[in-house]
């Protein structure tokens, strides 16, 4: 089909880190439909080699941070832009792209204006900066014609803060905008053998993993405390920290939790680690979803996370992992000892497994996706049916 006779999407993002981690297969499929083009900062870091050659790839002068000046030049940018393209619909993810893309979509009287929540930064500040972060979404809220969130969870703490209504905003099956490549995140023989051999780690070890930012508010502290209780009476135990330092906490971690700690830092593949290990642990203070819960689970890994919004919907407590109150160290500690048993772990582990291949695969997100813009465009009701339920 021509380009100039498709209908025609603009997906705007902050930085390319959305983009690589959770849109490129969506945005291909799209694609075999649809004008796809993406706007997105692509100083610094870089869009993925992955992102289909079909899909318009435009540098989008937009910053994280907040800046009156730069934010308002971003603004005007963005209008110009879809004055002269005259896009059929608008989608955005992030808070900064979604707050820009929609004022200028909604100037600019595109029909079709959706943002994706994953998350609020505004979940864990206080004072000014949490009433100022709170507008900027009930702005975006204003703006937009349609609403989703990455999980269930997240769109019902969104009505609890008076943003919007739970009810406007879709949600994919279960939860998660990316789904996993079961694929990819799949036992490898011999690959779990060769890392614990490399890192020296013994091959009967129960090993739990961290994988993501290196920072406070996820909750790398408080699991390297729990840690560091339960080596002193299971020193069978080892723990590994997988992803950027971002919080320059990797000197703390490594006091705290002793000799039977590894950081690895940054990797393109957490899957040789999630093979390695044993038991996820996600303890963070805020999450959207928690893909990398799926994406444990996709390789049989039950998960310890905390009991926050986003996270009940990653993990089915007491079938795929256990939940513990977010920041209580004693109680991470005692879900990890519970872990140690290989029957338990190995029974939350199947049935881990079977939810993410039943529910989480990544051509099921795709698919949703797909349906999603073939009902928007042909004025059909877009929210997807709750064809899911819960394992028990």
């Amino acid at each position: 089909m021509n380009r100039s006779t498709q209908r025609s999407i603009c997906v705007v993002l902050t930085s390319p880190f959305a983009l690589n981690a959770f849109l490129l297969n969506h945005l291909k499929a799209l694609a075999d439909d649809y004008a796809v083009t993406v706007c997105v900062n692509t100083q610094g870091s870089q869009p993925s080699d992955a992102l289909d050659p079909r899909i318009e790839l435009l540098h989008f002068p937009i910053v994280r941070e907040i800046s009156l000046f730069k934010d308002v030049s971003a603004l005007f940018w963005l209008v110009r832009f879809f004055s002269k393209r005259n896009f059929d619909a608008v989608h955005s993810l992030t808070p900064k792209g979604g707050l820009i893309a929609m004022l200028a979509a909604k100037f600019c009287k595109i029909p079709y204006r959706t943002h994706t929540f994953t998350g609020q930064v505004w979940a864990n500040r206080s004072g000014f900066m949490r009433f100022l972060l709170k507008k900027m979404d009930r702005l975006i809220v204003t703006c937009a014609t349609n609403l989703q969130a990455d999980s269930r969870s997240q769109a019902d703490f969104l009505q609890q803060e008076g943003i919007c209504d739970a009810s406007a905003i879709q949600v994919f099956g279960l939860g998660s905008i990316s789904g996993v490549d079961l694929q990819r995140f799949s036992p490898v023989t011999g690959r779990r053998e060769q890392l614990r051999r490399d890192l020296g780690i013994p091959m009967d070890a129960c090993v739990f993993v961290f994988i993501g930012r290196i920072q406070h508010e996820k909750g790398v502290l408080v699991l390297a405390h729990a840690f560091a209780a339960l080596v002193l009476k299971y020193p069978n135990a080892w723990l590994l920290y997988v992803g950027p330092d971002e919080g320059g906490l990797a000197a703390n971690i490594q006091e705290i939790a002793g000799d039977h700690c590894r950081l690895i830092g940054l990797t393109a593949r957490p899957e040789d680690y999630l093979d390695l290990a044993d038991v996820l642990c996600l303890p963070s203070f805020r999450e959207g979803f928690g893909t990398v819960v799926i994406e444990a689970a996709a390789m049989g890994r039950p998960a310890i996370a905390s009991r926050i919004y986003g996270l009940t919907d990653a993990v089915e407590e007491g079938v795929t992992g256990l939940l513990f109150p977010a920041g209580d160290t004693v109680a991470l500690m005692l879900a990890m000892e519970s872990m140690l048993a290989p029957d338990q772990r190995m029974q939350y582990g199947d049935r881990a497994r079977e939810r993410a291949h039943v529910y989480f695969s990544a051509d099921r997100i795709t698919d949703y996706w797909r349906s999603y813009y073939a009902g928007l465009f042909d004025g059909k009701p877009t929210i997807v049916p709750p064809d899911v339920q819960r394992l028990t």
